[in-house]
């Protein structure tokens, strides 16, 4: 037990260090899609599959909610909550389009579609950055090393350099938590 312990911790080190040297600026860049789309009234919509899914609930909450700052709420909805709306969706039409529909229905030009994907190959995310992409909004992809699919259609890709879901998941949390970091810091100069 205890080698494999230490063996994950150290892998974990190596990927926040390799994180860091590697997205250090594209996090910067997704901050300023994020701050400029509150800045014109917009806001943030996020999505992805099981734990990816958990993710965007994870970010929304600290963007609407608090991360380390008191300040007003920021906009943020994660597509995967709602599970009325999910199985409609997935039965009516298909899983594939569960995200694209939804932001059909409250996403406007301008506002941020952020993927998270570890693979970056789900349809329903590729299929909902396409959509984005092609009607106005920002994107933003946080993916494992490369992007998949995913990385076509995201303007800022946060492609993780991990292997395996559980790695690009555990430095994922460090990479979102900076980014809401970066954004409530602007928005509390904002308010």
């Amino acid at each position: 037990m205890d080698e494999i312990i230490k063996r994950r911790f150290s892998e974990h080190v190596s990927v926040v260090q390799a994180a860091m040297e590697h997205l250090s600026e594209d996090i910067a860049a997704a901050a300023e899609l994020i701050i400029e789309s509150y800045r014109s009234g917009g806001g943030v919509f996020l999505f992805g599959n099981g734990g990816s899914a958990a993710d965007a609930q994870h970010i929304a909450g600290e963007l609407m909610g608090r991360f380390l700052l008191d300040r007003s709420p920021m906009k943020a909805q994660a597509l995967s909550t709602d599970t009325s709306i999910l199985t409609c969706l997935a039965n009516d039409y298909s899983y594939e389009i569960i995200f694209v529909r939804q932001l059909q229905a409250v996403a406007r030009p301008g506002d941020v579609a952020m993927a998270l994907s570890t693979s970056g190959d789900s349809p329903n995310v590729v299929a909902a950055l396409k959509y984005a992409t092609e009607n106005g909004l920002r994107t933003i992809a946080i993916t494992g090393k490369g992007g998949g699919k995913s990385a076509e259609y995201a303007e800022v890709l946060l492609d993780i350099p991990a292997k395996g879901s559980p790695g690009v998941q555990n430095v994922g949390m460090v990479v979102y938590h900076i980014l809401c970091e970066l954004v409530e810091q602007a928005w509390a100069q904002m308010e």
